[in-house]
C-alpha cells in the first residue's frame, strides 16, 4: 500500500455539487436556476395539483353526493359458508380469526353473518353483527351468537 492506493471511505465523500458558490465553482450565476421568472427566484413552490394554469384535475372531475364518515364497512358472510368451513375444519366455534385464517375476510374488517343458505351443525359464532335470518337460522339448530 502506497499513497497512489488511497482512497476516501465509501460514502464519506459528496457527489453533488454545490450550487451558487461563485464563477469558479462551475455552478455560480444563475446557479442552474435558468434565467429570470418565477422558478428562478428564492422561496418559490408550485402549489399541489397545479398544472401550469390548465384546470386541476380535482377541479375538473365532478364532485356529487355524500360520503358519511362515520358509516361502518361489514364483510358479509353467508351461514351456508360457515357451514362449509365447520366441516372442512371440523370446527364448532367460528370467530373472526377462524374466518381470516381461512382467507375469507382481511384481518380488521368487521364482520356480518347473513342468512343466506341453511345450517345444520350447532355452532357457536362470534361476530360483529347478524342479520335476523341468521340469527334465527343459527338458533334454530340450538347454536349460540356472541356479538364483538
Amino acid at each position: 500500500m502506497d499513497l497512489s492506493n488511497l482512497k476516501p471511505a465509501e460514502n464519506s465523500t459528496k457527489t453533488n455539487k454545490r450550487v451558487g458558490r461563485g464563477q469558479g465553482s462551475g455552478k455560480g450565476g444563475t446557479s442552474t436556476r435558468g434565467h429570470k421568472g418565477q422558478k428562478s427566484r428564492s422561496g418559490y413552490s408550485k402549489k399541489v395539483g397545479f398544472e401550469g394554469g390548465q384546470m386541476p384535475l380535482q377541479r375538473r372531475v365532478p364532485k356529487f353526493g355524500f360520503t358519511n364518515i362515520s358509516r361502518k364497512e361489514y364483510k358479509g358472510i353467508n351461514i351456508e359458508t360457515l357451514e362449509k368451513l365447520a366441516e372442512k375444519k371440523g370446527l364448532t366455534t367460528i370467530d373472526v380469526e377462524a374466518l381470516v385464517d381461512a382467507g375469507l375476510v382481511k384481518k380488521n374488517a368487521l364482520v356480518k353473518i347473513l342468512g343466506n343458505g341453511t345450517l345444520t351443525k350447532k355452532l357457536e359464532v362470534k361476530a360483529h353483527a347478524f342479520s335476523k335470518s341468521a340469527q334465527e337460522a343459527i338458533e334454530k339448530v340450538e347454536g349460540t351468537i356472541v356479538k364483538l
